[in-house]
């Protein structure tokens, strides 16, 4: 695991709740330079919106769909050093519409990176770990550059010229073969195993590795990539084991988490999860997300979510999708570390 300077979490992921005005305006006070930005419309079955910087404002992709990176009129319309700017889209900015969005530092309209066999173009946060990475498919088993110096533990991908499914690689995906493993973002369905998406080939410190399939590589075909590697005190991706029981797994990740996604492995019908530190933000109020489904925000049957606590988290729910015997796996991001010089208390709420 890779050792961070960051002291200050929320100067490279922060979580900004605002509220549509149903025509333009500036969203600030993230916090940090905006080049990757999720957004969620709280209470309306809109789909999750994913813009970024190499892509371009108003070019979206949706976590819950398989389609296209496609420029929406009135959507993100500029990414700004403390936030980003919004039309009149319904998805982003309906009037008196209470929305989130997950906002993340990467560094800038990005770089030609040649590392790899094939060239791609990298806005690379080596402090944090985060890079987008964009990419022409050749077709054949490649490499590709990520620029950050420290292996990936986690990557998505998704085809941005045609319809096709979001890839996901994670570390924990299987205990010995994780990267023999693929999972789809915009799906409830399980891990499935193909040499096809990443040849079992674990990410290094400068490249992944893509084999010839229409997701990740298809000659001729765009391709976006947002890569993790892992940060102490920042960022940590892992598993854990469910138990069924309201009383169920504690996972330490060495901070207070302000954002965690997760996801049960094996087995079908089960959502990816997404909670963070602002929405309510109490223990144990926290209110999930689906990212592979277009649901508003909602809280578990029978009792809550989860506690954010100040070295990890804990499931207090007997929900299938975050808490039946069986694993999951997790992304997690900091609001504060363990120790830092920042004199941020770790508490939980």
């Amino acid at each position: 695991m890779a050792y961070t300077t960051i002291n200050k979490s929320s100067d490279h992921f922060n979580t900004k709740l605002y509220t549509g005005n149903g025509s333009t305006q500036n969203i600030t006070g993230v916090g940090h330079q905006v080049d990757w930005t999720w957004i969620k419309y709280r209470t309306d079955t809109e789909g999750h919106g994913l813009f970024d910087v190499l892509r371009g404002a108003l070019y979206r992709l949706q976590s819950n769909s398989n389609s296209t990176s496609s420029s929406q009129s009135g959507t993100v319309t500029a990414f700004g050093s403390d936030g980003f700017s919004l039309g009149n889209n319904a998805e982003v900015n309906a009037n008196n519409g209470s929305y989130v969005s997950w906002n993340w530092k990467a560094n800038g309209a990005g770089s030609s990176n040649t590392d790899g066999d094939i060239t791609s173009t990298v806005s690379a946060n080596t402090t944090s770990g985060f890079s987008i990475v964009k990419y022409t498919g050749n077709g054949s088993a490649s490499n590709i550059g990520h620029g950050l110096g420290s292996a990936l533990k986690c990557i998505f991908i998704k085809k941005t010229s045609a319809t096709a499914d979001w890839l996901v690689g994670h570390n924990s995906l299987h205990p010995t073969l994780a990267w023999k493993y693929g999972i789809n973002l915009n799906s409830s369905g399980a891990r499935h195993e193909s040499g096809s998406y990443f040849a079992d080939t674990a990410p290094t410190a400068s490249v992944f590795r893509v084999e010839a399939n229409d997701e990740v590589n298809t000659s001729g075909q765009t391709y976006i990539a947002y890569c993790f590697a892992e940060k102490q005190g920042f960022s940590k991706f892992g598993s854990y084991t469910g138990n069924g029981n309201a009383d169920n797994a504690f996972i330490y990740t060495g901070f207070k988490p302000a954002w965690i996604m997760t996801k049960k492995t094996v087995g079908s019908g089960y959502h990816w999860f997404v909670f963070d530190n602002k929405r309510d933000g109490y223990n144990n109020s926290n209110k999930r997300f689906e990212a592979s489904s277009t649901a508003i925000e909602a809280d578990t049957s029978p009792a809550g979510n989860i506690d954010i606590l100040s070295n990890g988290f804990k499931i207090r729910t007997t929900d299938g999708h975050i808490a039946d015997a069986g694993e999951y796996l997790y992304i997690a991001f900091a609001e504060a570390p363990l120790v830092g010089s920042n004199n941020v208390p770790c508490t939980a709420r």
